[in-house]
């Protein structure tokens, strides 16, 4: 378990910028989505927006810190594990919530407002439990995280894309609608390119000590899962509102983490490694849950 504490995954200042464009664009994509009328039928139901807000950015960290309590990570692994907790839902939620037959819409939604008030909340409880399980602490003291360049560069990437999408369907309705489900597809492309490209130049050390994380991902996304479904469940919302509930809550943006953990901690391994195997396990669960869904 050591070894992984050791590790440095190298990403150079060219891939970082080429995450930070690629979210972007993923961002701006998702909001071609969205329309006026969204917002107001949703606002009619604030419940599930925040019953949302509550099982991603509160429930989820909380059972996170427990989580790792039980299982007693070496630091960088907590702190990985952490932070993904920590990150706004993924957009490829929404697309996994269509072929779930969930509340696309719900979803969509929820990805926006948890992406936007991600500025507060993801350094907020990165820091939070980073420094409250003691083995973290020491890394959070090296660090020293910035909480205005990590604001900086949250909205940078999502509020300004979400904003600009949001103009554009508008003054150009017809080719929003006609970009809308391609840029989907390529979004989903790209986001597989950010996990390979920060994994391309240390296949050793991933395929190493991927092992080590197996496990603790597996356990980690299905507590997300199925905690998000079950808060919709207390709350008596529909089965189609579960269903987002439970992707948005177990699908993160592993890609905002990849870029924290190489703007921030240096490709810290046991970081690195467990948020890049989150985004990809969260698709094959996400994707299985979905597939389940839909036939039933």
């Amino acid at each position: 378990m050591e070894e992984i504490d050791q590790a440095i995954i190298n990403f150079n200042k060219s891939g970082v910028t080429l995450i930070n464009i690629t979210l972007t664009f993923i961002m701006f994509g998702v909001a071609l989505d969205l329309t006026i009328e969204n917002f107001k039928s949703l606002l009619s139901e604030p419940k599930k927006i925040l019953t949302g807000m509550f099982s991603q950015l509160i429930l989820l960290p909380l059972l996170t810190f427990l989580l790792i309590i039980i299982f007693k990570p070496i630091p960088s692994v907590a702190l990985g594990m952490i932070l993904v907790a920590s990150c706004p839902g993924g957009n490829i939620s929404n697309f996994i919530s269509s072929i779930a037959k969930g509340n696309v819409e719900l979803s969509i939604m929820l990805t926006i407002v948890s992406s936007s008030i991600a500025i507060l909340f993801t350094p907020f409880n990165l820091s939070f439990y980073g420094n409250m399980y003691e083995p973290t602490q020491q890394i959070m003291r090296e660090v020293n995280l910035n909480w205005l360049e990590v604001t900086w560069t949250i909205a940078s990437i999502i509020i300004i894309p979400v904003f600009c999408g949001m103009v554009f369907k508008n003054k150009f309705p017809a080719l929003a609608a006609k970009l809308s489900k391609p840029m989907r597809i390529i979004s989903m492309a790209l986001f597989l390119l950010i996990v390979a490209g920060a994994l391309a130049s240390n296949y050793h050390h991933f395929m190493e000590l991927v092992g080590v994380v197996f496990i603790l991902v597996f356990l980690h996304n299905a507590l997300a899962l199925s905690s998000g479904y079950l808060c919709g469940k207390v709350m008596g919302f529909p089965d189609r509102d579960r269903r987002s509930l439970a992707i948005e809550t177990g699908i993160q943006n592993s890609g905002l983490g990849l870029l924290l953990i190489f703007s921030y901690f240096d490709g810290l391994g046991g970081m690195a490694i467990v948020t890049a195997w989150w985004g990809v396990w969260h698709i094959v669960s996400g994707f299985t849950i979905a597939y389940l869904w839909n036939k039933r």
